[in-house]
């Protein structure tokens, strides 16, 4: 009785943390690859569609990289505010 006691106690639990962390993994790097390639489409926009304006051998040519990790950097502040938003829900 002791022994499945024991087992009830930390063996269970740690299979369920197991299973939660394995899908908190999965989940980020799923989001870390889908911040990768909307950098790389709003990159390859910027350089396809603007034409010969960012093109040639001057700082004009840093442009699309500067854009593209602008919108990385406010996608990823949208998702932390998410975030925090939905901790204080939690929390609360």
């Amino acid at each position: 009785m002791l022994v499945s006691y024991a087992k009830q106690e930390t063996v269970e639990p740690l299979k369920a943390l197991g299973k939660y962390l394995g899908l908190g993994l999965a989940g980020s790097v799923f989001v870390f690859l889908g911040m990768f390639f909307f950098g790389l489409g709003v990159l390859r926009l910027m350089q396809t569609e603007t034409g010969d304006n960012f093109d040639g051998g001057s700082w004009g040519s840093m442009v699309p990289y500067l854009a593209a990790i602008v919108v990385l950097l406010l996608l990823a502040g949208m998702i932390v505010m998410l975030f925090n938003r939905a901790k204080k829900r939690v929390l609360s």
